[in-house]
């Protein structure tokens, strides 16, 4: 097997992300639910019981936090396993060592034919398996995200790793990473996401995040809104489990990951590895976090003018980039916007149109269910540019809709070198993924 042909395989479960029901309702928690994965970690042995784990869950900042505490424990010597989600331009971002480089091939091809017998044991284990689902009888077929995940512990435990930092996919309590038994438990700051999934209020959402948590093992937050801090306090107390509400940033000369956001999430990245691993100085953290750089996080492609990529995809995240972009190019550069269909697309370009004199709505891929010419309908409100809504317009008007995202890259990059001015794109990181490619 190759590594082409293992991820093939592993696509060919693509399904969550198409669209399936999840999220705190009886109907979601049929596909959203952990005996899957439990009967896959079963039937490997319990790889994900193999090292101790920090474990992140969040809104936002999740991945950063992640990447910063695995980067800090690698360096410090400390075997480390990553595990982050979406990739950008390689699918083995998702399974690499702490530092982001990736594991030897023959390990992700060795681990991934380890999966596919566990794959088939697990069918062969469930009699009749198309009538039991149909019944509710049988856990049924596990999703691209459990395999991948499964993919991630073998891999670890294959490499022999001494820690893994492992990122929630989706929530919390149900999601795939949460058969983990964490030394430390991560919450960034949590907004309105994923409804459909997680819940219409900030206190279900938080609810649902807060399923990572351990009883006796401490945990760590970031800011939250005053529903959110109750919820996790209060579930916290309930496990007996030490919170740590984080407030501070943590400024590190030369950090490569530009923003305010990457400063506190430093913060809650270190204070994760100082509960979980002790013996690891102050001054080893900030050195490990200098040169880390993740794609598609304020990320600076090599071309001029200046092309930033970043996945932000919430109101708040667009706010925290767009303070970033604006404070080192001003406000008169040209935005590529694109994001998902569950996403607060007017929300956001509220945020974002005041910041420039060009703004292109674009398609995100197939990947994830996207609308385009609603999110142009939105930015055309938040505009209160009169245009009709999915009609193409010229590249240089104020705002305009290019729903081919190859065509939009092309034209983006055009009209930046016409105008000499920088660009942003952001909104997905399948958007960003696209660009990468394209660049």
């Amino acid at each position: 097997m190759t590594l082409t042909e293992l991820y093939s395989w592993l696509s060919s479960f693509i399904n969550v992300e198409r669209g399936l029901g999840g999220g705190p309702s009886p109907a979601a928690e049929e596909h959203f639910k952990l005996d899957r994965i439990k009967l896959l970690a079963n039937m490997a042995r319990h790889p994900e019981l193999s090292s101790p784990v920090i474990h992140v869950a969040g809104s936002k900042g999740k991945g950063s936090v992640t990447a910063m505490a695995a980067a800090i424990l690698e360096n410090a010597g400390i075997k480390t396993a990553r595990y982050m989600s979406p990739h950008v331009s390689d699918w083995r971002e998702r399974i690499s060592r702490g530092d982001g480089s990736f594991f030897p091939d023959a390990v992700y091809i060795k681990a991934g034919e380890e999966l596919q017998e566990i794959y088939h044991t697990y069918r062969k284990s469930q009699d009749s398996l198309q009538t039991n689902i149909q019944q509710g009888s049988c856990p049924g077929e596990p999703t691209f995200f459990e395999l991948m995940t499964m993919l991630f512990f073998l891999c670890a435990r294959l490499e022999n790793c001494e820690a893994m930092v492992v990122e929630t996919g989706l929530g919390g309590r149900l999601d795939a990473t949460n058969i983990v038994d964490s030394a430390v438990s991560v919450i960034t700051v949590i907004e309105k996401e994923h409804t459909e999934y997680l819940g219409n209020t900030l206190a279900e959402i938080a609810g649902e995040k807060a399923g990572i948590i351990k009883k006796n093992k401490p945990v760590v937050s970031a800011k939250q809104e005053a529903e959110v801090l109750e919820v996790l306090r209060q579930k916290a107390l309930e496990l007996n489990a030490p919170f740590s509400p984080i407030t501070d940033s943590l400024a590190i000369p030369g950090m490569q990951l530009q923003g305010a956001v990457y400063t506190y999430n430093a913060a809650l990245a270190v204070k994760a590895v100082q509960l979980a691993f002790h013996g690891i100085g102050r001054a080893d953290m900030e050195k490990s976090l200098r040169g880390l750089t993740l794609p598609a996080r304020f990320e600076k492609l090599p071309i001029e003018p200046p092309f930033i990529i970043d996945g932000a995809h919430t109101p708040l995240s667009v706010r925290h980039c767009i303070e970033t972009f604006s404070g080192l190019y001003g406000n008169k550069g040209i935005l590529l916007f694109g994001c998902a269909a569950d996403k607060e697309a007017a929300a956001m370009a509220e945020i974002l149109i005041p910041h420039f004199s060009h703004c292109i709505v674009t398609g995100i891929g197939n990947f994830r269910a996207n609308d385009p010419g609603a999110v142009y309908a939105a930015f055309c409100s938040a505009g209160k540019n009169d245009k009709a809504a999915n009609k193409p317009v010229s590249s240089n008007a104020l705002l305009s809709y290019i729903p081919d995202t190859a065509t939009a890259i092309n034209e983006i990059i055009k009209l930046s070198k016409e105008k000499k001015l920088p660009v942003l794109a952001c909104g997905s990181f399948y958007l960003a993924a696209a660009i990468r490619k394209q660049l």
